[in-house]
């Protein structure tokens, strides 16, 4: 008989573009911040080894005794690695720049590519009762980037609205597709975010309609604006809906948990 109390699972989110100054990082944690808003309870896995998500979360570095390097190769207990931020109910596990060794150390093991995926289902896990995890990727695609995609349910691509914005897009989507078949069938791509997009500019709304024309609905409706307070908020530590509530940029990162939100509500109905 299957266990009907078995506690829900959350929904693992991967935030990932191999191009870098997309937006990854900083979607990333307002995305989260803004699901929190909206009353979710998110972690945040910092998986890129500059740690960007990491800082612009107000983490020290002389603060992250434990980081996603031991939570991948060492035995450290879960509970022990994720730290709180200031915003409640949002909370991370931290990176630093150990982690960058780590594709290497990985090579070696046998069930290199699943670590992420097994550490994000232990027991422990359960307990914590998470919303939403959301894996900020490193801006390639690596054995780290290989990791999140199987131990993710979706990825999310921050695509900038710029030239070429569409080159690589392929490469990214054909990795997706690599590890559906071979490592994790259930995986799926959960939108492209045109981010840092200029409503005066002809070369971003030349970029969206290109994108809408050759994505269709895998394009968000909400498009993230080209905006000065979504640039200051990682250097004050904070997500711009805290930085700036107001903001343009803070909006847009609400629209964006709701559309996502909206999403997932027709996918379980």
């Amino acid at each position: 008989m299957p266990d009907v109390f078995r506690a829900r699972q959350p929904r693992i989110i991967a935030v990932a573009n191999q191009k870098g100054g997309v937006g990854k990082t900083t979607t990333t944690i307002n995305l989260g911040a803004a699901l929190v808003e909206l009353g979710r309870r998110v972690l945040l896995v910092d998986i890129d080894p500059q740690g960007n998500a990491s800082t612009g979360l107000g983490i020290e570095v002389e603060d992250r005794t434990y980081t996603t390097y031991d939570l991948l190769l060492g035995d450290v207990a879960l509970p022990e690695i994720i730290l709180t931020t200031e915003i409640d109910q949002f909370h991370i596990i931290p990176a630093t720049v150990d982690l960058s060794s780590a594709d290497l150390e990985l090579m070696s093991n046998e069930k290199r590519s699943f670590l992420l995926h097994d550490a994000l289902r232990q027991p422990a896990l359960e307990s914590l009762d998470y919303d939403y995890i959301l894996i900020d990727c490193p801006p390639s695609l690596n054995l780290l980037t290989v990791n999140a995609m199987v131990a993710a349910n979706s990825v999310l691509v921050p695509l900038q609205s710029e030239f070429f914005a569409l080159e690589g897009l392929s490469q990214l989507i054909s990795t997706v597709r690599e590890v559906r078949q071979t490592a994790n069938p259930e995986l799926r791509v959960e939108g492209v975010l045109l981010t840092m997009h200029d409503s005066r500019n002809n070369l971003s709304h030349q970029v969206e309609s290109d994108a809408r024309d050759n994505l269709g609905d895998m394009v968000f409706r909400t498009v993230i604006p080209r905006n000065v307070r979504v640039s200051e908020a990682p250097s004050f530590a904070m997500p711009v809906l805290e930085y700036d509530s107001a903001s343009r940029g803070a909006v847009a990162y609400r629209e964006l948990a709701k559309e996502i939100l909206e999403r997932h509500e027709k996918t379980n109905a």
